[in-house]
């Protein structure tokens, strides 16, 4: 009998030492538990959201966007203790985003992508980094300095967009004339309000910002108008893992909180940035400074 006593003590203080570290992965989530796993996170990228997600001149994902995230990994990195995790960059798409999320393609989705309610039903969002407005971009010799100046001129907006449905809106209930077009993109947009054949160009606030450092002249270009509503963007997590969100949210709302992430505003809004060294010249707005001061994840209907 007692041959088989110690290897029988063997086996069981192995199967105990087995069933504490299993209880211990457990409480990491399946995302961090198959990071862990595989020593490696997947990044959900953009190729040319400037400034927030993009290539640069070598290739390399720059942006405010991955900025931001280079902090949730190097969270990451801590919770895990790999401190040598591999970073597997993945491009992604408007229309491919969601599904390589939730096959486990990417594990964290960093460019820039509204969180809107219904989205929920799919995804989980972190902590909102950025909040667009519907603004105004026009000559600077227009005349045009706010919404009620748009009263019986022609405008230009982005087709199929929240943009377009709020100015729609404010068309019909101010009476206020405008002749609204609809353009494909941002590029077509202000291609149209440079050849005159509009007056302003309405859309969120950023896009009408790098619109303008496309121009010949950019300095020819005024961003005004009073901020119309308001979209926010968000780091997109698997639905369901609230270890691996908590981990995320905490990284960037300790950004907000320390007063750090003013530094990287900055940074990417009102200095110079790759790949033309122009700057956007784009303070931060007052919807953003509130944002930062009591960070939330809320969605928008």
């Amino acid at each position: 009998m007692k041959r088989f006593t110690y290897p029988l003590l063997a086996l069981l203080s192995t199967l105990a030492c087995a069933s504490t570290v299993h209880a211990a992965d457990a409480g990491l989530g399946p995302t961090l538990q198959k990071i862990k796993d595989g020593n490696v996170i997947a990044i959900g990228h953009r190729t040319s959201s400037i400034p927030f997600s993009y290539y640069d001149e070598n290739q390399k994902v720059v942006g405010y966007s991955q900025d931001l995230c280079n902090k949730a990994i190097d969270a990451v990195k801590a919770k895990l203790n790999l401190p040598n995790l591999e970073v597997r960059m993945i491009p992604v798409t408007s229309q491919n985003r969601t599904p390589l999320l939730q096959n486990g393609t990417i594990d964290l989705e960093c460019g820039v992508t509204s969180n809107l309610k219904d989205r929920w039903q799919q995804v989980s969002f972190n902590t909102t980094f950025f909040v667009a407005s519907s603004r105004i971009l026009t000559r600077k010799d227009s005349g045009i300095k706010d919404f009620p100046d748009l009263a019986g001129k022609a405008v230009v907006t982005n087709a199929g967009t929240t943009s377009e449905r709020l100015l729609r809106t404010l068309n019909e209930r101010r009476k206020m004339n405008m002749q609204i077009q609809s353009a494909k993109d941002y590029g077509e947009a202000f291609l149209i309000l440079q050849s005159g054949r509009v007056a302003a160009y309405v859309m969120d606030d950023i896009l009408l910002a790098g619109a303008r450092t496309t121009a010949q002249k950019p300095n020819d270009w005024l961003l005004t108008g009073t901020p119309f509503g308001a979209e926010p963007y968000g780091f997109m997590v698997r639905k369901d893992d609230p270890q691996f969100k908590q981990l995320v949210d905490g990284a960037l709302s300790g950004l907000m909180k320390s007063g750090e992430i003013n530094r990287m505003y900055a940074k990417w809004f009102t200095f110079p940035i790759p790949p033309k060294n122009i700057s956007f010249n784009f303070p931060m707005p007052e919807d953003v400074k509130k944002l930062y001061a009591n960070p939330s994840d809320k969605p928008m209907d």
